[in-house]
């Protein structure tokens, strides 16, 4: 592993719990609702391995970007027409071409063309698939 030290970093860096107020990480950014509107991390916050390496600046994958909040903006809501695109996809994605069922999760298409239950032979269990009596193209996962 390559050693960089501390103070070639380009970026500044924190130890867990000392980050300080207005800097977050992606995944808190998403939670308060905001996205980083563009605008790059503003520091990195350490891994805990690296806690014990103070002189040297953390490289591990396991490091977190922090972003700023005054530079976030609020998520942008999709259009309903965005809704209804990514609805068709994964409607692609989950509907056996056999049997027609549009299952909750992804279905092994590529690799074995069609649904477990009509390649192996056996019933589905109810809770597996959405059961509607709209027509497939008119069904909103969300």
């Amino acid at each position: 592993m390559k050693r960089v030290p501390r103070s070639a970093a380009t970026l500044p860096e924190f130890d867990r719990r000392a980050c300080p107020e207005g800097m977050v990480t992606r995944r808190q950014l998403r939670e308060k609702g905001l996205s980083p509107g563009g605008h790059g991390p503003v520091a990195v916050l350490r891994c805990k391995a690296c806690s014990y390496r103070p002189d040297q600046a953390c490289i591990h994958p396991t490091r977190a970007w922090l972003y700023s909040v005054e530079l976030a903006r609020p998520k942008r809501v999709p259009t309903l027409a965005q809704e209804w695109a990514l609805d068709r996809a994964m409607a692609a994605r989950s509907t056996c071409p056999r049997c027609k069922r549009r299952y909750y999760f992804c279905l092994p298409l590529r690799t074995q063309g069609c649904c477990d239950p009509c390649d192996k032979g056996y019933e589905p269990s109810p809770d597996t698939y959405m059961t509607s009596s709209a027509p497939a193209g008119h069904r909103l996962a969300a």
